[in-house]
């Protein structure tokens, strides 16, 4: 079996990881994972082939020579190879979680702290038990600081993520209603994302606390939390921000308690705005000049279809179909109801993963938007369709109903919000609109 130091010298050496042979690149390590449906010890020979340095390999049957590295478990095997290489790093790591949100405000944070340092962050949605691995073996020596997302769909996934990235730093974004299905409920959210505050407590890390939201505060109070930044709309807040406009991007001004700063950013929705006040107070905190602060916000341009606002044709659409739970269902029918426009027209489809509340979650949804004032509904997907009786909207099964629909109908001139979970693929409607 390969030593975890024997296979941590080959990373140095061959610091590319591949997990798929389809993106084999000269030199790299290939770890061979295994899936529910394949197992990628079947294609060790043909890794080696395309150029792979070495395999990662957990069955002896594929070692075909000296650079088939047998361990007992791959994925184990890549997980402690990325705790062993973060052992070797002395530079700040935040680790970031949260029901919503969490994408946006790591691009902000690395946006702000770009504007002084040399800054990692993770890349798409690498934020799970393979991804967070896989994100701290992308750093470098010349990294100073790393922002690591961190996502979870069941408790103690948080806790097995912390100890392998050791965050000294560390942000839950909000605690909403998502994941129900896996955490049990709400309660079962919070517990499963006060895990990073456990960490940070028993590692005397920093923490930064959204001092407006209840729930953080009671769990970092039940952590005991003791070195905490807080960040607002109190002045109490070691920075506090005011929004100034919403419509139909983000304006604010901003204190760091000794100076008031205007500033806006390019994103859309009143919720985007305790995110842009957790980046700013992150950077506040690592000694980013307020010029820079606001210069790297003014300079992010959302462009992974979080609350992005795309022009097509005479429309206007908020592209936020990335995915979708209750919470930022609700936030962002709450937004577009505060927008002005002649037309609107909300296109929301099915929410995933809420278990046993998933009827109800969508009802409130469907009463929400049909409470909206001048404003066309559209909803998708077998949950909504089967309240299409009780309230008003056009109501399909699927996105291709839908398409069909808006083929025939032909929305124009209007603001239109598109969202929905990602696993609804609400994106192909957009050239629809």
């Amino acid at each position: 079996m390969t030593d975890i130091k024997v296979l941590y010298e080959h990373y140095l050496e061959n610091r590319i990881i591949c997990t798929d042979t389809r993106t084999i690149t000269d030199g790299c390590l290939f770890f061979a994972l295994k899936g529910e449906n394949f197992d990628a010890n079947t294609f060790a020979e043909n890794a080696l082939v395309n150029g792979a340095a070495y395999v990662i390999i957990d069955n002896q049957d594929y070692k075909i020579n000296n650079r088939c590295l047998l361990v007992p478990d791959v994925l184990t095997a890549l997980q402690d190879l990325a705790k062993f290489h973060r052992m070797q790093l002395t530079i700040p790591v935040i680790g970031l979680t949260g029901s919503n949100g969490k994408t946006t405000t790591k691009e902000l944070i690395k946006a702000v702290l770009s504007e002084k340092y040399r800054t990692f962050a993770t890349k798409g949605n690498l934020n799970n038990h393979i991804g967070v691995p896989l994100s701290l073996l992308s750093l470098t020596d010349d990294i100073e600081i790393a922002v690591i997302e961190m996502g979870a769909n069941h408790q103690k996934e948080i806790e097995l993520l912390c100890s392998i990235a050791r965050p000294t730093h560390g942000l839950i974004t909000n605690v909403g209603l998502a994941h129900l299905d896996g955490f049990g409920g709400f309660e079962g959210v919070k517990k499963g994302k006060a895990e990073l505050f456990d960490y940070l407590k028993q590692h005397e890390g920093y923490t930064f606390i959204n001092s407006d939201n209840p729930h953080l505060i009671e769990m970092s109070t039940t952590a005991g939390l003791d070195k905490v930044i807080y960040y607002g709309t109190s002045g109490h807040a070691a920075v506090s921000g005011k929004l100034l406009d919403t419509d139909p991007l983000i304006s604010f001004s901003w204190t760091d308690q000794k100076e008031t700063y205007q500033a806006s950013a390019n994103l859309t929705g009143s919720y985007n705005f305790e995110n842009i006040l957790a980046a700013i107070c992150i950077g506040v905190f690592f000694g980013v000049p307020a010029e820079q602060v606001n210069s790297g916000l003014s300079g992010y341009h959302p462009n992974n279809n979080r609350s992005q606002i795309t022009n097509t044709g005479s429309n206007t659409v908020i592209c936020d179909f990335y995915n979708a739970n209750p919470s930022s269902m609700s936030a962002a029918l709450l937004n577009i109801d505060g927008l002005n426009a002649a037309s609107k027209v909300v296109i929301i489809g099915d929410m995933f993963e809420l278990g046993p509340e998933s009827a109800v979650q969508h009802r409130n949804i469907a009463d929400q938007a049909s409470k909206l004032e001048d404003c066309s509904l559209i909803f998708i997907g077998s949950n909504f369709y089967a309240l299409k009786e009780q309230y008003r909207g056009h109501f399909f099964s699927t996105p291709r109903e839908a398409a069909d629909f808006l083929r025939l109908n032909p929305v124009k001139n209007s603001l239109i919000l598109l969202k929905g979970s990602r696993g609804m693929a609400l994106e192909q409607l957009l050239p629809l609109i």
